[in-house]
């Protein structure tokens, strides 16, 4: 079986990031773990903004079953591929509304009106009792939380070329091979409908 560390790592290698779209990948290990939840949890899945776990997933037939959608048109070869701009969430082709049973966000910003509308987006594409996880900043929990009805969980994503990790690295752990800061993965609770 492939090591999923070693999945991301090869993402990561040969993915550059694209600065202008604000693209930053989650550290090889983030991946692994990520993509761990993913394939415990999820039967099909849609991945926004997230190319860097959708194609480190071990689990073909998941990968066959699941979309990534994004702007980078990078993507394009990939038939699970769906070229989706977050500044106009509607536009999802209505085939894949309320499809998924798990949809993983990072948005490449985190303000309020970037996550209105990726939670928009993340609406249309989840079936009932679907599942989230996303990435963010702990000053955002109560937004999504009303927003998405996620509560923040015990996770810290590392992305190592992120500016404000890169700080906290510096300052808070010179000695750290990982940067640590206050980020969080959200799952609905189970009483919720998508």
């Amino acid at each position: 079986m492939v090591d999923g560390e070693a999945l991301g790592r090869a993402f990561v290698q040969r993915t550059p990031e694209k600065w202008e779209l604000n693209q930053y990948w989650y550290s090889a290990a983030t991946i692994a773990a990520i993509v761990k939840e993913v394939e415990e949890r999820a039967t099909k899945a849609a991945f926004l903004s997230t190319p860097s776990v959708y194609f480190s997933l071990k689990d073909l037939q998941l990968r066959k079953c699941s979309f990534v959608f994004d702007v980078d048109a990078q993507w394009s070869r990939s038939p699970n591929y769906v070229k989706w701009d977050f500044n106009k969430p509607k536009e999802i082709p209505e085939a894949f509304h309320h499809s998924f049973d798990f949809v993983v966000i990072d948005p490449p910003f985190i303000t309020s009106e970037v996550w209105t509308k990726y939670a928009e987006a993340a609406r249309l594409l989840l079936a009932e009792n679907g599942k989230i996880l996303l990435s963010t900043i702990m000053e955002n929990s109560q937004l999504l939380e009303r927003m998405l009805d996620v509560k923040p969980q015990v996770f810290q994503p590392c992305i190592p070329h992120l500016v404000y990790q890169a700080l906290e690295k510096d300052v808070r752990h010179p000695h750290d091979n990982v940067a640590k800061f206050e980020g969080h993965f959200a799952i609905p609770t189970e009483e919720q409908v998508g």
